[in-house]
């Protein structure tokens, strides 16, 4: 891919805050950003320019129809000074698997891979060191043909944008979280977007995510439309650990998005010559066998996977009823610091990860 370099000086740039205090997730913004825009069939223009304003018609049919899909990755400086990529071969798939179910373009593995590739490179000053930080990448696409008509669009932008973070929930992995279970809101039904990182699905989820605040929890655990089984909690997938050790996730089906660290809790499990010992299944969890089993002890452990905290550990439940349960000793579990701990140095370099989990980012 011929890619258009198009540089601020370096006189003009930002730079990493230098600070002690933990970096905000989401808020601070790097110099550059990599866009591409599909017409005619194809993509074109591949250019890393200075990050700000995309221009858009008011008629751009992202804003009325909702075709707009994203992705959240992760990069990490290793003790060597070499950034690398993870995981990111999984974030590609699945842009592809929200594209097709949005009706959009996907892009080839290979030419997001790139995208990113550079991007990092020519940012790499901006990859903080702090435990508990990364360089977060958010690439996004989204239909920009000015059109009212509702079908899919023929133009689209590419965008590959990245941001210094700290600790997805404010102390980090320090303190366990507390979720509402509701009948009230669902996240998403069958046969809908559930499996797609699309902005509707997150626009949905912002009322609940509001009523679970009010309640003093940090998120809602959605249950399935017919409020029988468990799905996701918020933007993640939910997990529970039983006496033996073993992590359980919900089974995916077509309303629940593939977290990439819940599949690679499951690959890990699968694995021989681990550092660890980890177990992990999935199954259909009904919602009176969870909480019967955190009411016995059955359930020690529970929490969320998902790339922006890696693991979120629940202490305790609370029901419309006003009760609260709570999960083992209401604190981090043995097990989830475990995985953490290991999941946590396999990115940043410090723990073996396996073969092609990580994507060095070379020197262009």
């Amino acid at each position: 891919m011929n890619i258009r370099y198009d540089l601020m000086p370096e006189s003009s740039r930002r730079k990493l805050p230098d600070t002690k205090e933990p970096l905000p997730f989401g808020q601070l913004r790097t110099n550059h950003m990599f866009l591409m825009n599909y017409k005619d069939g194809a993509w074109t223009d591949p250019r890393i320019v200075p990050y700000g304003e995309i221009p858009l018609m008011p008629g751009a049919m992202c804003l009325h129809y909702g075709q707009t899909i994203f992705e959240g990755a992760k990069a990490f400086i290793h003790d060597d000074g070499e950034i690398f990529l993870f995981r990111y071969d999984k974030n590609c798939d699945r842009l592809n698997h929200s594209a097709r179910n949005l009706c959009m373009p996907e892009i080839p593995t290979d030419i997001q891979m790139e995208a990113t590739l550079r991007l990092v490179d020519v940012e790499r000053d901006w990859c903080p060191k702090m435990p508990e930080s990364s360089l977060y990448i958010r690439p996004f696409m989204f239909a920009s043909q000015d059109s009212l008509g509702v079908k899919p669009a023929n133009e689209y932008i590419y965008c590959v944008m990245l941001s210094p973070a700290g600790p997805y929930y404010p102390g980090g992995f320090s303190k366990a979280i507390r979720l509402l279970i509701t009948s009230r809101y669902h996240r998403a039904v069958s046969g809908g977007t559930g499996t797609s990182k699309c902005g509707g699905n997150y626009a949905s989820s912002l009322q609940a995510q509001e009523y679970a605040h009010e309640h003093g929890c940090a998120q809602v655990l959605y249950l399935d439309a017919t409020n029988q089984t468990l799905e996701e909690v918020g933007t993640m997938n939910h997990y529970h650990v039983e006496k033996d050790g073993t992590f359980v996730i919900p089974t995916f089906n077509d309303s629940v998005l593939k977290s990439i660290t819940s599949q690679s809790v499951l690959e890990l499990a699968g694995m021989s010559g681990l550092p660890v010992s980890i177990k992990a299944r999935q199954e259909t969890i009904r919602l009176d066998n969870f909480l019967n089993g955190v009411k016995s002890g059955d359930i020690i452990e529970a929490g969320g996977f998902g790339t922006a905290a890696v693991i979120s550990p629940v202490g305790s439940y609370l029901l419309e009823d006003g009760s609260e349960i709570t999960v083992g000793t209401g604190d981090i579990g043995d097990y989830s610091r475990a995985f953490y701990d290991y999941y946590s140095n396999m990115q940043i370099g410090r723990k073996p990860a396996p073969e092609g989990w990580l994507r060095k980012v070379e020197r262009y």
